[in-house]
């Protein structure tokens, strides 16, 4: 804890007090109770920083979803830029780059498959390559090797690295090159974390994402009956549960997959995801349910953390869940669909 470092003071309050103007729960249920257009919306949630920016955004004229969907990145990013204008503590600024890091690795993925499928895609403005102006030479790849020297070009090296030893146009190869992307990442920023203040916390948080990650590897593959191979996509370094013991849930049935997680954080999440499953018979179920206990999992061990680079961690994982839950909101609205048949998608507290 950094008690006596002012910067830190002034970092941790100011998160906080960013974290208090986010939408809330009783945002979202204001908004399931009243809304009938995006002005209902936009005015429940008019006393939040993103509502004021959508207002703001919204005034200028009519606009599309997509254009909507731009702007709720856009307004990420800018939240995360004001950061590093306040100067805040050096660890918080490692974490932040390491971080967002996670939004190249989605964009090269997407580049990935717009090689393989020939086409050219669409990514999120967030990140190292968008930040450097790359953004649009990586949508346009037509190659592997064009790939890697954008990603050589703004300091990506070691993830350029990975894409020059995939076989081209094979879909197998690629999918094992998106693991290793990630998987690479995961170690990065295990690595960062695990020696900073309160390294332990930060660390089991960390682990928390990758055994989560890991399950829902576990829980698509069961309930599809099975994928030869996913045993080499499970990742390492999880909090509670080892790649090992990952690896040996993958053939099990449900019953004896709840049984292996009695004691852990996640047995009562399976316990839901299966019963939901048995109901509905979709396997949206799994991302449904995984949401919310992400969400709890993390808040309880990084939210009560004071004057800690946990207060940055936590801020990135609420900002992230909000700028989510509001495309779900906005995307059924465009798409005609009753905003009640959504509500158990959103994460809140």
């Amino acid at each position: 804890m950094n008690q006596i470092n002012t910067r830190y003071a002034f970092t941790s309050a100011y998160l906080k007090g960013e974290e208090a103007r986010c939408l809330s729960a009783e945002h979202i249920d204001g908004i399931f109770q009243r809304s009938l257009s995006l002005q209902d919306i936009l005015d429940t949630m008019r006393d939040t920083d993103i509502g004021t920016s959508l207002l703001e955004f919204t005034s200028a004229g009519t606009r599309t979803v997509d254009d909507t969907d731009t702007f709720l990145w856009e307004y990420l990013a800018g939240c995360l830029e004001r950061l590093r204008r306040f100067e805040i503590p050096k660890e918080m600024v490692r974490i932040l780059d390491s971080y967002i890091i996670k939004y190249d690795i989605a964009n090269i993925k997407t580049s990935l498959r717009g090689v393989l499928e020939e086409k050219t895609v669409d990514m999120s403005p967030l990140g190292t390559l968008s930040g450097e102006g790359y953004l649009e030479i990586l949508a346009n790849a037509k190659s592997l090797e064009e790939i890697a020297e954008v990603l050589e070009s703004c300091r990506l090296g070691d993830y350029a690295s990975i894409i020059k030893e995939i076989r081209d146009k094979e879909l197998h190869s690629t999918f094992e090159g998106e693991f290793r992307l990630e998987s690479l990442y995961y170690t990065k920023m295990h690595s960062l974390l695990k020696d900073m203040s309160d390294g332990g916390v930060l660390a089991k948080a960390l682990g928390i994402m990758i055994d989560l990650a890991n399950l829902q590897v576990v829980f698509r593959s069961v309930l599809r009956e099975g994928s030869p191979g996913m045993g080499d996509f499970i990742l390492d370094e999880g909090h509670m549960l080892s790649a090992t013991t990952v690896t040996e849930l993958l053939p099990l049935t449900t019953t004896e997959i709840i049984g292996r997680l009695e004691g852990t954080e996640y047995h009562q999440m399976a316990r839901e995801i299966f019963k939901s499953y048995e109901k509905d018979q979709t396997i949206a179920v799994v991302d449904k349910v995984m949401g919310g206990h992400r969400f709890r999992l993390l808040r309880d061990i990084l939210s009560p953390r004071a004057l800690s680079p946990c207060n940055l961690l936590w801020y990135l994982i609420v900002k992230e869940t909000e700028i989510r839950n509001l495309r779900i909101i906005l995307k059924s609205l465009e798409d005609g669909i009753e905003l009640s048949d959504v509500r158990d998608y959103l994460v809140t507290a």
